[in-house]
């Protein structure tokens, strides 16, 4: 059992039936849960393979490669984080990773430039293994065009035009991540990664076939979620709560670590819009509009409509250490 819906892609190359049916799919399964396991995708399994046979080189090279390329050398917060660099609410998440985003020239930055620049910028890749590099820019390509699809057919399903979101995605800012969460021998469930929502406006994630640990809190509960073979787990991002004044949720999720003597690989994918973009507001129909609860307000976690803000405040809080050796005048309650 997935513990979430079950949704085809490949429907919207069928007939206008069945394109229908996908988006109220969709609709409701981005309304009521937040997310959703996608097949019918197209990624080609192939490609999938690669990843995971790059990943699996890339955790094994000796240590000393791996922190040639750590991220506290990017001011792009790019690289390598090793076990325990990142936190969740200030707690630390045992895991390590790798982030990737789209292959740029820095921005200089200077007065009256926005902070979230910093963000944009070249990768740090491992000499050693040059095709993490190539699988990784095929990756990003491949889920691109995925993520294009669904915000067109989530514009579809709530009203709008299907091209409502193509402008601030003109210049997208594309980001990945290669993560190894460790066995943990604990009494509780060990933090893999702490309860959080997405900051962006979608995120797909493959995790190796049969792999347990995400969990997905509906109503005051956590539901264990494992995608069907092959499949992508999707979930909204805040921008899109925004963006429907709340109708889709951004919904809270963690990812519990695996037992002792084990180990689980996954590769999220967070499809961004423009650093400097803000996400269009959909003018809902009433009926929709009707059951729009507003935008969650957490004084703990204030939401920014323009994406490179939101995703600044994240990196901000995840790695202290990459703040402090690059961007010290960041540092929060300096």
């Amino acid at each position: 059992m997935s513990g979430i819906p079950v949704l085809d892609l490949s429907l919207l190359n069928g007939t206008a039936e069945q394109q229908a049916q996908f988006r109220d799919d969709l609709r409701r399964a981005t309304h009521e849960v937040g997310f959703f396991s996608l097949i019918g995708h197209g990624v080609p399994a192939e490609l999938v393979e690669r990843a995971y046979a790059a990943a699996r080189a890339f955790f094994a090279l000796p240590e000393s490669h791996k922190v040639a390329i750590e991220n506290v050398k990017s001011p792009h917060f790019r690289g390598y984080t090793r076990m325990g660099g990142e936190r969740t609410l200030g707690r630390v998440d045992i895991r390590e990773q790798i982030d990737i985003g789209a292959e740029r020239p820095a921005v200089p930055m200077g007065v009256g430039t926005p902070d979230y620049w910093v963000l944009q910028g070249p990768n740090l890749w491992p000499a050693a293994l040059p095709e993490l590099r190539e699988v990784a820019e095929e990756w990003i390509a491949r889920l691109d065009e995925v993520g294009t699809r669904l915000l067109r057919a989530w514009a579809e399903a709530l009203g709008a035009p299907s091209d409502t979101f193509d402008a601030a995605f003109a210049e997208p800012s594309p980001y990945m991540k290669i993560v190894r969460y460790p066995g943990v021998a604990s009494e509780q469930p060990a933090q893999g990664v702490g309860a959080h929502k997405d900051l962006g406006v979608l995120t797909l994630l493959s995790v190796e076939d049969g792999k347990a640990g995400l969990q997905v809190e509906k109503d005051g509960e956590w539901i264990d979620v494992v995608a069907p073979s092959g499949a992508f787990i999707v979930n909204i991002g805040e921008l899109l709560e925004i963006a429907t004044n709340g109708y889709l949720k951004a919904t809270l999720h963690r990812v519990v670590s695996p037992d002792p003597g084990t180990e689980r690989i996954s590769i999220p994918y967070f499809h961004g819009p423009a650093l400097d973009a803000t996400v269009p507001t959909i003018d809902l129909p009433p009926a929709l509009a009707a059951e729009a609860p507003g935008v969650t307000q957490d004084p703990a976690n204030p939401l920014h409509a323009v994406f490179g803000e939101n995703w600044l405040k994240s990196r901000l809080r995840a790695h202290p250490n990459v703040v402090e050796a690059q961007h010290p005048r960041l540092l929060v309650g300096a």
